[in-house]
């Protein structure tokens, strides 16, 4: 079956040729003589117009299909391309033939014509789809994806698959899922808790992994420039809006970039991904900036025309121990940024995205190479304006004896890392690279509020359906 789709029909010249439409009915509108019934297919956020006329003559076959329709039938129209005279629409489809395919009873149907809350969608996840807002999130997450492997791939990086389940924690921080094979149930009865893992699939302890940035390093000190793109896991209680179980990650690691090269790398990717997103999504942008988050478009494009900031943690610590009065959680010398301080640095001490550079070392992962002082780390975390911290990443350590120091000294068994360490053995190399959550970035060029919203099927605590 050949389809046209309706963002292709919407933007032809209406020259009365025949054209059929398959989608389903947002709205079906009758008077004495004529049935109006808006019918969108998801290609974009615009639904076209069937209008059949009875004067004209309606088939019988015809009549009783109408009556079947009703908000989300899915049907097939057949008919002729005019001029349409409404306002905001420049075609419409003369109406010749309508075949139900899906009636969508009006009793149990749960997508009504009327506006539904966020809340109750993510309970008809299956369906949410179909409405405005999450249509246009779909679309936008597939832009985005498809943006990223542009910039990537126009750049001569190479797109390296990581894998899944493993058995390092690249962030030493052990909120992993476990991956094994044994039977739970038997275990609980045994008589010692000592697990024998020997007996496992991997005969080892596994899991779903938290990030690919370790395996990319071991691809990019071979082939100079990859980035990884794939699902990872955190097994972090947070049931907050910023927090899921399963969300994808994009992780770009080069070989011979210092810390300012990187930053240089990640500046430009998200000024690249944000005028992607307003140049080649206009209409689902402009429905999140009337709908969702009124001034989105006017922040985006800011974000894009500025020149990013870059600080020193010390510096940004400075800023923020002036106004501490203002924060729920103090600022001090060593604490990690919370939300709302970084939002303070871009929102209101700078007014423009900020780059922070030189964390403590105490607060940061094993792999980040050591500044010359021994307490900070060559980390950076870009910050922007509505979001607070969107990319983070740093120059690696790539000095052997500093690297098994780190290691050690975070109580990680370097056993382990072999592989990893081997990376420093042989043809050792300055590589950094940075990690950006993809959920993260759609949260901020949708202006959605919540980030269960801007992924199909969320993750997250007691959460796990469809």
């Amino acid at each position: 079956m050949k389809t046209q789709l309706i963002k292709d029909i919407l933007v032809s010249a209406p020259d009365g040729r025949e054209v059929t439409v398959y989608g389903w009915v947002r709205t079906k509108r009758e008077t004495k003589n004529l049935v109006f019934i808006q019918v969108n297919d998801g290609s974009c956020f615009a639904s076209i117009q069937v209008t059949l006329d009875r004067d004209r003559g309606i088939t019988e076959e015809t009549e009783a299909q109408l009556k079947r329709i009703s908000t989300g039938a899915s049907i097939e129209a057949t008919g002729l391309l005019i001029p349409s005279p409404a306002s905001g629409q420049a075609v419409e489809i003369q109406g010749l033939a309508i075949t139900v395919l899906g009636e969508a009873p009006v009793e149990t149907y749960p997508l009504q014509k009327k506006n539904h809350s966020l809340e109750f969608l993510r309970d008809i996840a299956h369906l949410r789809p179909r409405t405005n807002t999450f249509g246009a999130v779909a679309r936008m997450r597939s832009q985005m994806a498809y943006a990223i492997h542009v910039f990537f791939q126009e750049r001569g990086f190479n797109y390296v698959h990581t894998p899944i389940i493993t058995a390092s924690d690249c962030e030493g921080a052990g909120e992993m899922f476990q991956v094994t094979t044994l039977d739970l149930e038997q275990l609980a009865k045994a008589p010692t808790t000592k697990v024998d893992f020997s007996r496992d699939f991997f005969g080892k302890p596994a899991n779903l992994t938290v990030s690919g940035q370790l395996e990319a390093e071991t691809y990019a000190t071979a082939v100079s420039r990859v980035y990884t793109f794939g699902p990872t896991f955190r097994a972090e209680n947070s049931n907050t809006t910023r927090h899921l179980a399963e969300f994808w990650m994009i992780e770009p690691e080069v070989a011979f970039y210092d810390i300012y090269d990187n930053m240089d790398l990640a500046e430009e990717f998200i000024k690249f991904l944000i005028r992607w997103a307003l140049e080649k999504c206009p209409q689902d942008m402009q429905f999140f900036n009337d709908r969702i988050q009124p001034g989105l478009i006017e922040t985006l494009t800011h974000v894009l025309n500025s020149d990013f900031i870059r600080i020193s943690y010390t510096e940004a610590m400075v800023e923020l121990e002036k106004n501490a009065v203002k924060f729920e959680f103090k600022p001090y010398w060593g604490c990690d940024l919370q939300s709302e301080h970084e939002r303070y640095l871009t929102e209101t001490v700078y007014k423009k995205p900020v780059i922070v550079t030189g964390y403590p070392k105490e607060i940061k992962a094993f792999y980040m190479k050591l500044n010359e002082d021994g307490k900070t780390v060559r980390a950076m975390d870009m910050l922007v304006p509505g979001l607070g911290e969107i990319i983070g990443g740093s120059e690696r350590e790539e000095n052997l004896e500093t690297l098994e120091g780190r290691i050690t000294e975070l109580g990680l068994n370097p056993e382990d890392y072999w592989w990893y360490l081997d990376l420093r053995r042989y043809g050792t190399v300055p590589h950094s690279g940075f990690g950006l959550g993809f959920e993260r970035l759609l949260l901020y060029v949708t202006g959605m509020g919540n980030i269960r919203d801007v992924i199909p099927f969320p993750r997250a605590p007691k959460l796990a359906e469809f």
